[in-house]
């Protein structure tokens, strides 16, 4: 575990400065542990647009690029000449989680880019011979080659779960083409070393799925219900947030991708030491295993009523050595933090761009 992070203070001026955005979102404090982020000279960002969840539906046609081994789905936002902006879903949600953020961004003036991770909806393997890995690694590589396919150099990475897993790995191991960093429950990067200690009861009962796929009964019983199976993962990993089957749906077509269980199964098969990952990625979780700080700008964040498992922030605020402020969104939000409070979100993203 981190030192946990000093008492928090709140600068004067910039409060004056993003009192506006902080009480939209409801949100903690800001923390400033360690470097100023303040830009000189340059306009402060001002509050994103009143936003209520599930104002749409929908992203419009969606675009697919083969990027690395993958045919990746898509969907795109904004002016083209806009910032980049990366928006990663986890397990087991899907591109819909930033249906209501990425509008607000688009409107900003950012190019939004939301894609469908492997193993889901219509991202597909351009070979039946590739491996459907999903061991950490991987993942943080398709959204790089994701980026190099579209000629993005930098982007911002907004995530949650397995998406924001990715982010921290792209902004710890590529600095380079993380331009900020937003992390939905902060530093996430594991190693099978580390999964191998065993932890409370308490919290080990937090993770009751991770022991189910391990075995093939669970295998067998994600195949045959999954869509019970994540429906139920949805209620509680956000026990506050009132989704009607209209929402759900839309996401649940995702989990139909032919990949979807593999890459499901192996992910948390890999965490335990259960399932091999691919050799040619022993270097960067070797890398990984040491949990390598992240010096990108950084915004964490974190629900008030997040019941999935996730660390404390006083446990990884020291990782992050860059500009960094942690946020509280209060008002029974969840894990599934961007589709629950779209605006803070999307607040987040537009402040981190202003360190």
């Amino acid at each position: 575990m981190n030192t946990p992070q000093s008492s928090t203070t709140i600068d004067a001026h910039r409060r004056r400065l993003l009192g506006g955005a902080a009480a939209l979102l409801a949100a903690a404090p800001w923390a400033i542990p360690r470097k100023a982020s303040a830009r000189t000279g340059k306009a402060t960002p001002g509050a994103v647009a009143p936003a209520k969840p599930g104002t749409h539906t929908s992203f419009g046609p969606l675009k697919q690029i083969d990027a690395g081994v993958l045919n990746v789905g898509y969907a795109e936002a904004g002016p083209a000449g806009g910032t980049p902006v990366l928006l990663l879903h986890g397990w087991p949600y899907d591109i819909h989680a930033f249906v209501d953020v990425a509008p607000l961004l688009a409107a900003r003036g950012y190019r939004v880019i939301v894609p469908y991770l492997r193993g889901y909806g219509s991202t597909r393997f351009l070979s039946a011979d590739t491996p459907r890995n999903g061991q950490q690694a991987v993942l943080a590589i398709d959204a790089i080659a994701l980026m190099d396919a579209l000629r993005i150099d930098k982007a911002i990475v907004g995530a949650f779960d397995w998406g924001a897993r990715t982010a921290d790995i792209m902004a710890a191991l590529w600095p380079e083409r993380a331009r900020a960093l937003v992390s939905v429950s902060g530093y996430l990067i594991g190693s099978q070393e580390a999964n191998r200690m065993p932890l409370p009861p308490e919290a080990e009962l937090q993770w009751w799925y991770q022991y189910y796929f391990a075995t093939e009964r669970g295998r067998a019983g994600y195949e045959k219900y999954r869509r019970e199976f994540n429906k139920l993962i949805w209620k509680l990993a956000s026990p506050k947030w009132q989704f009607d089957d209209a929402t759900y749906e839309r996401s649940a077509a995702a989990f139909d991708n032919p990949d979807h269980v593999a890459i499901s199964i192996h992910n948390y098969r890999w965490r335990l030491g259960l399932a091999q990952g691919e050799s040619k990625y022993d270097e960067l979780e070797s890398r990984l295993a040491k949990a390598p700080s992240i010096g990108v700008p950084t915004i964490t964040m974190e629900g008030d009523a997040n019941g999935a498992p996730h660390p404390a922030p006083d446990a990884y605020a020291r990782k992050f050595t860059g500009a960094y402020q942690h946020r509280l969104v209060k008002g029974g939000i969840g894990h599934n933090l961007p589709q629950e409070a779209p605006q803070a979100f999307a607040q987040a993203i537009v402040d981190v761009d202003w360190f």
